[in-house]
């Protein structure tokens, strides 16, 4: 039998983070593709992205991004399929929202943006070894399984 020598609270609180992180994102992603819809998005941060000189394109290609990353990577942290790719298309995502937020107003309120990014960091710092309530445990476990047989 494999055993695996973790604290159960270590177990616990990465389920949590990963879990809390992928809720944010999911629900934010959600109400961009599925609620507003991501010409609204693209409507809204266009005016005051164009007024600063920001091509037409990059406001379309980041509110598409932005909405998509946030959406399926979300439902994938969730689960936790995928999530070191999923952590860092969301980390590109928050760069490109600090990016064009700090376009829009240089003193932006960072309220929304950086508990996310410490949460973020937090799932990256931490072995993986403490996140075994995952898919990706359970297919790495499946893959070791299959290979020792």
């Amino acid at each position: 039998m494999l055993m695996i020598p973790v604290e159960t609270r270590e177990v616990n609180a990465v389920l949590l983070v990963r879990v809390f992180l992928g809720v944010l994102f999911f629900l934010q992603g959600y109400d961009k593709v599925f609620r507003i819809g991501v010409k609204q998005v693209i409507e809204t941060i266009h005016t005051p992205l164009a007024d600063k000189g920001v091509p037409n394109t990059f406001s379309i290609i980041g509110a598409y991004f932005t909405s998509y990353v946030e959406l399926i990577c979300g439902a994938l942290l969730i689960v936790g399929f995928l999530k070191y790719y999923c952590l860092y298309l969301l980390g590109i995502d928050l760069l490109f929202a600090a990016f064009a937020f700090g376009m829009v107003e240089a003193m932006w309120d960072m309220k929304h943006i950086f508990p996310r990014v410490v949460l973020l960091v937090f799932l990256l710092m931490v072995p993986s070894q403490w996140d075994i309530v995952s898919i990706d445990r359970f297919w790495s476990f499946i893959k070791f399984f299959k290979s020792t047989f």
